[in-house]
């Protein structure tokens, strides 16, 4: 089947740009505020997401020794430090950037995500990594009939499902599980996380004749609010089985994010 040409929109924000963050945002690690600032700021050092960048006079806890490394982080050269809290050291933790920055991002530290322990909203935990303020994610119901096929064996045939739109990925089309073959499937104890969805609560893979296709379906029973439409029900990678909607055979995007 022919690769996808892009059938979804690309993003739009520029590698360097930035933005002010109009929320609290507080990073923690072995229970001890690291930062709390109500003056972050996104910063694109690519164009999918944005990071953090935090005022480096909003540190609560911790102290940043320089490493003497510099290197081009997008925006701008950014300065690599450890990060030590307590007895907790953690080197190339954190990232202030230099002059050549642009001059909001000057005296800001941008933080490696797997640094901090735990990243927070306002009171809600964030995972992964920054939601940006210009990605939108949608769940709608459509009566679109979907069916999934891998090697020929029908795995998911529904009469219709919820489609979810993520800005910069495919369409994923999740299905009721009474309309999905879990003979033909086993689970596997993969999980993985989104800052938009959630954490998943299965992943299902299948063994067919020729090969054993892994992890190729997945279900959020408790995804975040902005896509409970999609909570219980099963969505299989487009990339990774043979996708038919409204009896038409999808196209197969590039990209593999559940």
């Amino acid at each position: 089947m022919e690769t996808e040409s892009v059938l979804h929109p690309s993003f739009l924000v520029p590698v360097g740009h930035v933005e002010p963050v109009p929320r609290r945002i507080r990073g923690v690690i072995d229970g001890r505020t690291v930062f709390d600032t109500r003056r972050a700021l996104y910063v694109w050092e690519w164009q999918a997401y944005p990071q953090f960048s935090i005022p480096v006079r909003d540190l609560v806890d911790g102290v940043l020794v320089d490493e003497g490394f510099a290197e081009p982080h997008g925006a701008g050269t950014a300065h690599r430090h450890t990060l030590s809290v307590g007895e907790d050291s953690r080197p190339g933790a954190a990232w202030v950037w230099g002059q050549d920055a642009p001059a909001p991002l000057r005296d800001t530290v941008r933080f490696e995500w797997a640094a901090i322990d735990h990243w927070f909203e306002e009171d809600e935990p964030v995972f992964v990594h920054p939601r940006s303020p210009y990605s939108r994610v949608d769940a709608v119901r459509s009566s679109s009939s979907v069916r999934v096929e891998v090697e020929g064996v029908v795995l998911a045939q529904a009469p219709s499902c919820v489609k979810l739109f993520e800005t910069g990925l495919p369409t994923r089309y999740y299905l009721d599980r009474a309309h999905v073959d879990w003979t033909r499937l086993r689970s596997s104890d993969t999980v993985s996380r989104c800052p938009y969805k959630g954490t998943t609560s299965g992943y299902w893979s299948f063994d067919g004749e020729a090969a054993a296709h892994e992890d190729i379906v997945w279900a959020y029973d408790f995804p975040t609010i902005h896509a409970n439409r999609i909570a219980g029900l099963a969505a299989f990678y487009n990339e990774r089985v043979d996708l038919y909607v409204d009896g038409e055979p999808l196209p197969k995007p590039g990209v593999l994010t559940p």
